[in-house]
């Protein structure tokens, strides 16, 4: 089934939108959440809560791609539930690194929206992104966006973990420059 059928049947509150949704797209949501939380539960609770939320949002929303929608949707749910976490040892300690190794460009310790308005950051990001050659944005959204091990990441690319560390090392620092040519405070 379409996307566009897909969400048609959101707004028509029809209950066959959320099998739909599962079918298509149950094991992309959970894979997202299972990097951040490395729980099945909770990834499963979370993914069960993407379509709830999935269900409120539409209407009024109607998203053109409805995987990336409900993608970040996921994304947030899960990092939210870890945030809501106390044990440091789930996550294998990839969501906290990856976390800490963004912190080092835009401020730990402050909200995004204590910075810069989140829209302007995020248009920003987008804008650095579109700026990389194809692989390196890939690694880049693979570790900070689906919080992918830098082990899993070389296996996947084919390449040594020491040139996916330099890789994001040195995105990370592009980052910094493009974010502070910008002028947004890092």
């Amino acid at each position: 089934m379409k996307d566009s059928e897909i969400v048609e049947l959101y707004w028509k509150r029809a209950e066959q939108a959320i099998l739909e949704t599962m079918n298509q797209y149950g094991r992309y949501l959970y894979s997202i959440a299972y990097r951040i939380l490395y729980s099945n539960a909770d990834s499963e609770e979370c993914v069960n809560d993407t379509y709830q939320h999935a269900w409120y949002a539409m209407p009024p929303h109607k998203p053109q791609k409805l995987g990336p929608f409900l993608g970040k949707i996921t994304r947030n749910l899960a990092l939210n539930m870890y945030e809501r976490m106390t044990a440091e040892k789930r996550g294998a300690g990839e969501t906290p690194a990856a976390l800490d190794e963004l912190s080092e460009v835009i401020r730990s310790g402050e909200s995004v929206e204590a910075n810069v308005d989140a829209s302007i950051l995020q248009d920003l990001i987008n804008e650095f992104l579109g700026t990389l050659n194809a692989d390196t944005r890939k690694i880049f959204v693979r570790r900070y966006w689906y919080m992918s091990s830098v082990k899993e990441i070389a296996e996947e690319y084919g390449i040594s973990e020491s040139k996916a560390k330099m890789s994001l090392m040195r995105t990370r620092e592009k980052l910094r420059e493009y974010l502070r040519k910008e002028g947004y405070a890092v």
